[in-house]
């Protein structure tokens, strides 16, 4: 059989070639199990329907190369052999055909397990941050309430370092409360997912010195599963633009219809710089981020790309189909 090769000179005709010769194994094949009826001519239709996916070739291609085989060989037959022919004909397709349904069945069952896997993981994040904000801020308060009592007794030189400790316990309480808020975005769950994204931006805007628009059309709430999405996808791309874009201002466009909702993130920084074959150079963190953007979407059927250019900035798009 002929290799189905990738290479861009060639891959057309690989393809086409591809075709060709499936075309001709699918009638031989057929021919012979209409034939003899036997399982192993019928298995060779399985082995025929594995070989085509793997070679990259579609169902579309699979039943046009049925239709074609079966009016070739029900003009041979008599009207009363027509009957029979295509009842064997059908179990020849439906046996072609198993190895993309299989194929199909586990893909889906991997998505609702990721699927499940991300709300296993959301939860444990709420849990987190809702420990952050209880525990460890009670902690800090009784922190605070105990320099309180020591600064009567404290001289002046004294009180002043006092206050730099108290100055850092505050640092420290805020970034934990942001910590907290953003592992459990109570404002999503409550107000949706605009405003947990304006909350969102108008934070990391203030902690890395960034201009931060939001621009939305339908407003209407989403289904949580799609909106947790969306929110932890953009917030990893905000962080990704902190981290490594330097840029200086980001503009998020947020459309939400009825079938799809759709998410823009636009940054002016630098983009990703390019290797010696072309491809993007990023730090593994941001890799590991956008890896997990795309699991995380890819789990509700949605789709993710970035387009990057040096010195021109970074958009990302997220997609996701609301039904």
């Amino acid at each position: 059989m002929t290799r189905w090769c990738w290479s861009p000179g060639t891959a057309r005709f690989h393809m086409d070639a591809d075709r060709d010769v499936f075309r001709c194994r699918y009638l031989d094949g057929l021919h012979d199990y209409l034939g003899s009826l036997g399982e192993e001519d019928l298995h060779r239709a399985y082995e025929m329907g594995r070989d085509a996916m793997v070679a990259g070739l579609g169902i579309l291609d699979v039943t046009a190369w049925h239709h074609e085989a079966l009016r070739s060989l029900l003009a041979r037959q008599q009207d009363s052999e027509c009957c029979t022919a295509t009842d064997g004909a059908g179990r020849f397709l439906a046996e072609c055909l198993s190895p993309f349904e299989m194929s199909h069945r586990g893909t889906r069952e991997a998505a609702l397990a990721l699927q499940r896997m991300n709300e296993a993981l959301e939860n444990e994040a709420k849990r987190i941050g809702q420990a952050l904000h209880n525990e460890a801020g009670q902690l800090l308060a009784s922190v605070h309430i105990g320099l309180a009592d020591l600064a009567p007794d404290l001289s002046a030189p004294e009180r002043k370092k006092l206050d730099q400790i108290v100055l850092a316990l505050k640092q420290t309480e805020d970034s934990l409360r942001d910590l907290s808020h953003e592992l459990r975005p109570m404002i999503l769950e409550n107000l949706g997912l605009l405003p947990a994204l304006r909350s969102l931006s108008e934070k990391l805007a203030r902690r890395n010195h960034l201009s931060i628009s939001i621009h939305a059309r339908g407003t209407t709430r989403l289904p949580a599963a799609i909106e947790s999405a969306i929110y932890r996808s953009v917030q990893e791309a905000l962080n990704n633009v902190a981290r490594h874009a330097r840029a200086r201002s980001v503009r998020i466009q947020l459309r939400c219809g009825q079938r799809w909702a759709c998410c823009i993130v636009q940054d002016d920084g630098v983009g990703l710089q390019r290797g010696p074959r072309g491809a993007p150079k990023r730090h593994d963190g941001a890799g590991l981020g956008l890896i997990g953007i795309r699991e995380r979407l890819g789990a509700l059927g949605g789709t993710f790309r970035m387009v990057s250019r040096p010195q021109l900035g970074t958009r990302f798009l997220l997609i996701v189909p609301v039904r």
